[in-house]
C-alpha cells in the first residue's frame, strides 16, 4: 500500500467509499473540495491494482485541520490502514504549520474513539443530535500538534 494525495482521478473511488461507510454520504462533487487551497486529502492505495482503499480528507482554516472524513472501504477494514492515514495525516498537517486537528464521531463508534486516542486525540466537548440515520451525539475531538 501507498499514501499518496488525493488528485481528481480518486473523486470516484472516494465517493464509492463514502457510500459504502455513512447514511450521508459526500459526492464526487462535494469531494473535490478536497482539490482546493483550503483542504487536503489523502489516499491509501494498492500498490498494485492502484484502487483505493482508504481516504482521510481536512478542511484547512489557518494553523488548524478539521478531519470531515477518515473511512475505509469495508473488504479492507482491521488491516492497518487508517491508522495509517492518521500518522501521515499528522506528518502532513505539521509539514503544513498545522498544531491543531480536530473532528466529531459518533459517541457509539468506540473503535474509532480507540484509534483517535492512540494518535493523541482527546475529547474536547459533545454535540448533541449531531448526526442523523440514526440521530446520535457526536464527541469532538482535539489532538494539539
Amino acid at each position: 500500500m501507498r499514501i499518496e494525495r488525493v488528485c481528481a482521478v480518486h473523486l470516484p473511488a472516494l465517493a464509492k467509499i463514502e457510500a459504502l461507510c455513512f447514511a450521508d454520504p459526500w459526492s464526487s462533487e462535494a469531494l473535490s473540495l478536497l482539490l482546493t487551497d483550503k483542504a487536503f486529502g489523502l489516499a491509501c492505495v494498492h500498490e498494485e491494482t492502484g484502487e483505493v482503499l482508504a481516504y482521510v480528507g481536512v478542511l484547512l482554516a489557518l494553523d488548524e485541520g478539521q478531519i470531515i472524513n477518515l473511512a475505509t472501504h469495508p473488504a479492507w477494514r482491521r488491516r492497518g490502514l487508517s491508522d495509517a492515514l492518521l500518522s501521515a495525516l499528522a506528518d502532513q498537517a505539521r509539514a503544513r504549520g498545522l498544531v491543531t486537528l480536530s473532528l466529531e464521531v459518533r459517541e457509539s463508534n468506540t473503535a474509532a474513539i480507540a484509534l483517535y486516542e492512540k494518535h493523541g486525540f482527546f475529547v474536547a466537548g459533545k454535540r448533541p443530535r449531531f448526526y442523523t440515520h440514526p440521530t446520535e451525539g457526536a464527541l469532538v475531538m482535539l489532538c494539539n500538534l
